[in-house]
């Protein structure tokens, strides 16, 4: 409406000939955390702030179970049917981005320019994808169990080689207090074993494939370093320190709180819950295996489809969604790390002298990311079945020739994946 001036004096109202306000164009967006009430919350309330902080989008979100969210995506990317935002696990990113699920994230990659490395997905030099968070794996321990077993506490900038660490698994098998000397979460044969135990290969000085060309797993997951890896990694289970893979589940949970093991290799999303029950809990680095410690990188992102319509839309929320803020609100309600070492800050767990602080420190300076080419799909569930293989026995070298073998053929029947 706008005010005229009638001739007697009186105001009134007349109708206005002036565009409407223009409706707000919206964005849809998948997510993988269906059931998961607290991250949902958070995620819901990004959103919603999105959504009342301007005028141009409106996201709307449709929730999945972790399970049978790639699946889903991959079914709607052959549908033509992909939303605008999706969120991605970061070492399957290459592989939607070569498939033409994802496309490079309009955004100046200096926009991210503090974050941990492993939040950042870039792929043939190409920025797709930015995470919220980040994992961080280390090796649970009581200090109270290092005192009585005479054992030096390991540093980030002096771990335990592979000789100390054996020692203490020896120490702790020969003490007979514990089932076991140390929990790996063998029973868990998903992601888990190429991001939690492939760090160990290479610190040995092998890897999953051949990272120079992406074209060959040959030296790489066969060699002599990979050799030697595999008669340590079977060692752990034919002498006793560690149990298989028919390992209850429930023990990754709370077998190290219940005393059943000296040890344990877990991330730090069981930290907090861990140091509520587990007063003198202390955090370690991953030994040094000849080649430098590692650890595994590499979480839930955010990207833009590639059959978006409005990729500046979804830029825009993916930025708003990567305030310290934000990132700080995640690391509180769910226990990862938050990537900026300002969000750090304002968290109270990994804030300077806070309980956590030690993985953001390791994310930093340990962290290697998986594989980052569109095989790496293939490659961590034949790297898996091996790694399983061989704990339950199986010939050391026939076992990797055999993996090598199948990601090779793998590498082969799909072009190289377009590595050049």
């Amino acid at each position: 409406m706008k005010l005229t001036k009638h001739l007697a004096g009186v105001v009134i109202a007349s109708t206005c000939l002036c565009a409407p306000a223009l409706a707000q164009t919206r964005l849809t967006m998948w997510y993988h955390g269906a059931g998961n009430e607290v991250e949902s919350r958070i995620i819901n309330q990004i959103i919603s702030d999105f959504n009342t902080s301007q005028s141009d989008w409106t996201v709307t979100i449709e929730s999945f179970p972790e399970k049978s969210y790639n699946d889903s995506v991959a079914a709607a990317a052959l549908a033509g049917n992909l939303p605008d935002i999706l969120d991605v696990d970061g070492p399957v990113m290459p592989n939607w981005a070569w498939a033409g699920y994802l496309q490079p994230l309009p955004i100046d990659e200096s926009e991210f320019a503090d974050f941990l490395p492993g939040t950042k997905g870039v792929w043939d030099g190409k920025l797709y994808s930015v995470g919220l968070w980040e994992a961080a794996v280390a090796l649970f321990a009581r200090q109270s169990t290092l005192d009585e077993l005479g054992l030096r506490t390991p540093t980030l900038d002096k771990p335990w080689s592979r000789e100390e660490f054996m020692a203490a698994l020896e120490a702790a098998k020969a003490s007979g207090k514990y089932e076991f000397a140390l929990d790996l979460g063998m029973n868990d044969q998903a992601e888990w074993y190429s991001y939690a135990f492939s760090p160990f290969l290479q610190s040995f000085g092998g890897d999953i494939v051949d990272r120079s060309t992406y074209k060959t797993a040959e030296g790489a997951l066969n060699g002599e370093a990979a050799q030697a890896f595999g008669k340590w990694w079977q060692s752990l289970f034919s002498g006793g320190y560690a149990p298989g893979t028919s390992e209850d589940p429930a023990d990754q949970q709370t077998g190290f709180i219940r005393g059943k093991f000296a040890f344990q290799w877990n991330g730090n999303w069981r930290a907090v819950a861990t140091m509520e029950a587990v007063d003198d809990v202390v955090f370690l680095p991953a030994p040094d295996f000849g080649a430098g410690n590692k650890i595994g990188a590499g979480s839930w992102q955010f990207g833009v489809s590639a059959k978006s319509k409005h990729p500046e839309g979804a830029a825009e929320f993916i930025k708003f969604a990567a305030q310290d803020k934000y990132l700080a609100a995640f690391s509180d309600g769910i226990g990862l790390i938050p990537p900026t070492p300002s969000a750090a800050q304002m968290t109270k767990n990994y804030k300077d002298g806070g309980p956590l602080a030690v993985f953001f420190a390791l994310s930093k300076a340990q962290a290697l990311v998986r594989p980052v080419t569109p095989g790496y799909v293939v490659q961590a569930k034949v790297f898996t079945k091996a790694l399983a293989d061989i704990a339950n026995g199986a010939d050391v070298a026939d076992t990797l020739d055999a993996a090598v073998d199948e990601i090779d053929a793998d590498i082969e029947s799909n072009g190289g994946y377009s590595h050049r």
